[in-house]
């Protein structure tokens, strides 16, 4: 059965870049697309970044219990992940690699257990991660609040998950991030 990689972390730490990397890196690997109700930014498709879902129809969903996790990240602002992204990628039989917010990073592992990897992913400081999500330039000045509370808030989480992996230098981030990933496909203990 294929395994499961989970990466987790407050916006801004890194977690799209190291796990874009590790899609480019390993061909062994396929990215779980998630759901959300929040609208697309410019560079996103749709069903490649994420499934842009209505809100009535993410509602719609949740009854028919077709997520595997959701949740109301922020106000009015769903995310999950569909039971049908998670079968059709073990039909191609690749090990799932998860870009994912904290809580669902929680509950996914909590439904899958051993057969997946949570790593939390760290800024070196709060300082620098706030100062990450102000040079993004993707939100106004409310909507950047509310992402700075809600990292902090997620920073308090980094060792409810099985490894933390700091993202100070780059390029050694995604070396570790390699070594993990490449240890746990191949069942050798991964260091907290």
């Amino acid at each position: 059965m294929s395994k499961l990689l989970i990466f987790t972390a407050p916006s801004g730490a890194g977690k799209t870049t190291i796990t874009r990397h590790l899609l480019e890196k390993f061909d062994f690997l396929a990215f779980s697309v998630s759901a959300t109700t929040r609208d697309p930014r410019p560079h996103e498709e749709d069903g490649v970044h994420y499934y842009f879902l209505s809100k009535k129809e993410f509602k719609k969903k949740i009854k028919k219990d077709a997520f595997v996790e959701y949740e109301e990240v922020y106000e009015d602002q769903f995310y999950g992940t569909l039971k049908k992204e998670v079968k059709r990628l073990w039909k191609e039989e690749k090990h799932i690699l998860f870009d994912i917010d904290v809580q669902g990073a929680k509950k996914i592992k909590k439904v899958y257990g051993d057969e997946a990897l949570a790593v939390f992913i760290n800024p070196p400081s709060e300082e620098v991660l706030i100062e990450r999500l102000k040079n993004r330039k993707t939100e106004d000045e409310k909507s950047l609040k509310k992402r700075i509370k809600k990292a902090r808030k997620e920073l308090k989480y980094a060792n409810k998950f099985d490894t933390i992996l700091v993202n100070d230098v780059l390029d050694v981030a995604l070396k570790e991030a390699e070594e993990m990933v490449l240890a746990f496909i191949n069942k050798e203990p991964v260091e907290k």
